[in-house]
């Protein structure tokens, strides 16, 4: 490989980068809502069961089953704020690869 291919190389993982962190944070927030929302929404729901006198034994798996959906928001927003975490270890690693070999390249 040529030096300028690998600086060139190294200029774009640095960028993917730089927009991944910036992704992760907008990741990170929507993670953090999806949460907020499905805890309000199975508050609510537990209330709604208490004051209809539902059987206190029952009144968590009922409650977390009424808000299923917002549950699946919640873990699905998981993944994707880990699925983002990952993916900037792996560019992190790509562009130590390529300084590595910038640095051997020169050294050569």
């Amino acid at each position: 490989m040529e030096l300028y291919s690998i600086n060139k190389e190294l200029g774009e993982a640095a960028q993917r980068l730089r927009n991944g962190a910036s992704e992760l944070f907008t990741l990170a927030k929507e993670k953090a809502e999806a949460e907020r929302v499905y805890r309000v929404a199975l508050n609510v729901q537990i209330v709604k069961l208490k004051d209809e006198g539902e059987r206190a034994t029952l009144i968590p798996d009922r409650a977390r089953g009424m808000v299923a959906d917002k549950k699946y928001d919640r873990d699905l927003a998981d993944a994707r704020y880990t699925a983002g975490k990952e993916l900037l270890n792996s560019l992190r690693a790509e562009v130590s690869a390529l300084q590595s070999i910038l640095r051997n390249s020169e050294e050569v």
